[in-house]
């Protein structure tokens, strides 16, 4: 039963690709279709090749400052792990989230990896969670820095969404937290011993991260280095791409239309993202077509990083196999 029921589960895991897959492809079709085609030909064709060599190397340079933060802050949660195990860790996240739905699924792949190097997974799930958390953190501060530059030339139409949206932000996190403190006695009565075993390891990690506050500094200040980093490349792609912007608009823009993205709705938030910006950035007179432009050459940054990340991971396993057997 079991044997027969594994590649119809296959067969589905194939079939939600290819739907992602397709929904990313829609969604740029129909921005391809009511642009006009020629700007963003000639806005693709003004990218030269050193400039976008020279920003997939930063970006990978700026993927070392995402493996430390995520080193420092599962550890801090007592997973144990080496930084090579880390970075495998890391690596295959970035490499599943090309075949896996949003985040979600690199996560998947980053957790099934550091749980198997790691004497104690709780710390590995709750240092992962808590990861996450630094990396909302370091979304809403870039978001915030946009907002505080952003008073007077803000457009008057964005004006009240976007105070909207940060204080329905903090009211989710407060919510979230408060349900979860209501809720857990009750959640945790009357389980088996086995699971409460568990919940006391998650507790433990919980426990081990908040006594190691100067760590989350540091992650929350690596976060939000390796995120600003990522804005400045794609405001240079943009330039590249005839798009000229103040930094200023994409430190407000571009956090929100990653989070945006989060939702599993196409394959790694492809097309989301793009739809996101070209909405986002309209009320500041930036051309449609360039902005598109702009996402479609980072979206090619972002994928090529992710093979190579793919193929960073599998030198890493390998190298680890061949010690392991030395």
């Amino acid at each position: 039963m079991i044997a027969a029921s594994q590649p119809q589960k296959i067969l589905r895991s194939w079939f939600f690709l290819f739907v992602r897959w397709a929904a990313a492809a829609l969604i740029l079709g129909l921005l391809l279709h009511l642009l006009p085609v020629a700007p963003l030909r000639a806005a693709l064709a003004r990218v030269p090749l050193t400039r976008l060599i020279a920003v997939l190397l930063i970006y990978l340079v700026a993927l070392t400052g995402g493996i430390t933060k995520w080193h420092i802050v599962v550890n801090s949660a007592g997973a144990q792990l080496k930084f090579a195990a880390s970075a495998q860790c890391y690596t295959s996240g970035l490499f599943g989230a090309l075949f896996l739905p949003s985040i979600i699924g690199g996560d998947v792949a980053r957790l099934a990896v550091g749980i198997s190097h790691s004497p104690r997974p709780a710390a590995v799930i709750t240092g992962n969670v808590a990861d996450r958390f630094l990396d909302v953190a370091a979304q809403l501060t870039l978001v915030s820095i946009g907002l505080s530059l952003l008073p007077g030339s803000l457009p008057v139409s964005l004006q009240a969404p976007a105070k909207h949206v940060l204080i329905a932000g903090v009211l989710a996190a407060a919510v979230f937290l408060s349900a979860v403190l209501l809720l857990l006695r009750p959640l945790l009565r009357g389980r088996s011993l086995r699971f409460r075993r568990r919940i006391a390891q998650v507790r433990h990690a919980i426990r081990s991260v908040l006594r190691r506050p100067q760590r989350l500094l540091t992650g929350w200040l690596l976060g939000t280095s390796v995120q600003g980093t990522y804005i400045l490349l794609t405001a240079l792609l943009g330039v590249s791409c005839g798009l000229a912007l103040p930094l200023r608009v994409w430190l407000f823009a571009w956090p929100l239309a990653k989070i945006a993205a989060v939702v599993p709705i196409t394959q790694g938030g492809i097309g989301v993202r793009e739809a996101a910006l070209v909405v986002l950035l309209a009320p500041f007179g930036a051309p449609a077509s360039q902005v598109l432009a702009t996402g479609i050459v980072w979206e090619g940054i972002i994928i090529t990083a992710g093979l190579l990340a793919g193929l960073t991971a599998f030198l890493l396993r390998r190298a680890a196999c061949n010690s392991a057997h030395s």
